[in-house]
């Protein structure tokens, strides 16, 4: 396991709620993180394409299952219709 997403982990227990940067990579072999780039934004690979709202939704559900928490639980602040996008993450 990643460092970094172990860090993200740990946060997210302790203050209840992380926003992450993510720039999303659509049309990938398979839904995985790529890696955190130098400024600190999550490259995230997903195997949806980037029409009406499916990579999105896939955006949303992987990271809810890599951070055990709901689907509901993740949010897209900003980036709808973009490859960088501010997404929230709550634990309850």
């Amino acid at each position: 396991m990643d460092d970094w997403l172990d860090d993200y982990r740990v946060q997210l227990v302790e203050k209840k709620k992380i926003v992450l940067k993510i720039k999303v990579i659509p049309k990938a072999p398979s839904c995985a993180f790529k890696g955190v780039m130098a400024d600190g934004t999550i490259k995230l690979a997903i195997d949806r394409a980037a029409e009406k709202g499916k990579a999105n939704a896939a955006v949303c559900s992987f990271l809810a299952k890599a951070f055990d928490v709901p689907k509901e639980n993740v949010r897209i602040l900003s980036g709808q219709t973009a490859r960088s996008k501010l997404v929230e993450i709550i634990k309850e």
